[in-house]
């Protein structure tokens, strides 16, 4: 079987290529770099079973080249971050919209069978209701989370009127190998992690109570893959939160981070944890119900937050070249 993976120089998509490859799937991974790196693809191409296109969603004829003769994609590419939207909405509208609508046209007249797409908690907007319900979601909070919104729409849409199976997958608050510590929009857990490794005071944007269902890449292997073998026709056509089920603050994140780090590095126990100001478009508090994906995909997180981050340190001990 062949299978698409864009945005597979990405820390989701080179996650989800390898682990596909190793099951013995034919890959083909689209990338075009503009936040995937190189290095990420470099364990990937040691398998006869990959092949790599360097190429933009943007572009209806790129995404119409790498999805001929593929039986499934697994949409990654985006623009994230929240604050990157709200900088910049058009080009996150481009890439995220625009793009979203290429690939999943380009899948529609290649006769894709079924089309996976990273959708995001974002979607839940303003929505207070805890543990966040697929069925149940508020009004957006920044440009980003609209983008995410309407690729469920259009994924809907699609399946109705074309017959493609659709499967969206929100994503919350994914962390893992691979993750970009560096740059402006870096994810928090990373950046947390690297700051305290370069003896730095990590900031927390407001008094830390916020919280998040903090989500282990392995969980997110774990759904992608339920839901390209899944053959209970109830499952198809449907949006899953991808999660953990558990929220943990951001101060608790944070020290837990500094605690599995000490272990490494017994003077970053020293190091304070600073608060700053509240970041706007952020939501207060997210944790998702995870019995839908339980009851139709059969999903059993493999790690909660805890074993999540032990697992992240030792590989960034390992892999990163920071300290």
């Amino acid at each position: 079987m062949k299978i698409l993976v864009t945005g597979a120089a990405g820390f989701i998509g080179s996650n989800l290529s390898e682990y596909l490859l190793e099951k013995g799937y034919e890959v083909i991974g689209l990338d075009n770099f503009s936040t995937g790196y190189e290095k990420n693809i470099i364990s990937l191409n040691k398998f006869k079973n990959f092949q790599f296109l360097q190429g933009d969603i943007r572009e209806l004829n790129t995404c119409i080249k790498a999805s001929k003769g593929v039986s499934i994609v697994l949409h990654q590419a985006a623009l994230g971050s929240v604050p990157r939207s709200i900088k910049d909405p058009l080009t996150s509208n481009e890439v995220n919209i625009n793009g979203f609508l290429n690939i999943l046209e380009a899948s529609k007249q290649n006769s894709v069978k079924r089309f996976i797409y990273a959708a995001s908690s974002s979607t839940y907007g303003d929505s207070k209701e805890l543990p966040k319900v697929e069925n149940s979601i508020g009004k957006p909070l920044s440009p980003y989370a609209i983008t995410k919104y309407v690729n469920e729409l259009y994924a809907e849409i699609y399946s109705n009127i074309y017959g493609i199976e659709t499967i969206g997958l929100r994503y919350f608050n994914v962390f893992g190998r691979r993750q970009d510590p560096n740059g402006t929009y870096a994810a928090v857990i990373p950046k947390f992690i690297s700051q305290f490794l370069k003896r730095e005071s990590p900031v927390i944007n407001g008094d830390g109570s916020f919280s998040r269902d903090f989500t282990y890449i392995d969980n997110v292997l774990q759904m992608n893959y339920l839901a390209m073998t899944t053959k209970n026709q109830k499952a198809i056509n449907q949006v899953y939160n991808t999660a953990v089920g558990h929220q943990t603050t951001i101060k608790e994140m944070a020290i837990k981070i500094k605690d599995e780090l000490s272990f490494y590095k017994k003077d970053i126990a020293n190091i304070p944890i600073s608060f700053g100001v509240e970041r706007f478009g952020d939501i207060p508090h997210s944790k998702a119900s995870i019995d839908k994906a339980i009851f139709h995909l059969n999903y059993r997180p493999s790690h909660n937050f805890n074993s999540g981050i032990e697992n992240y340190i030792k590989w960034f001990m390992k892999n990163e070249q920071l300290h």
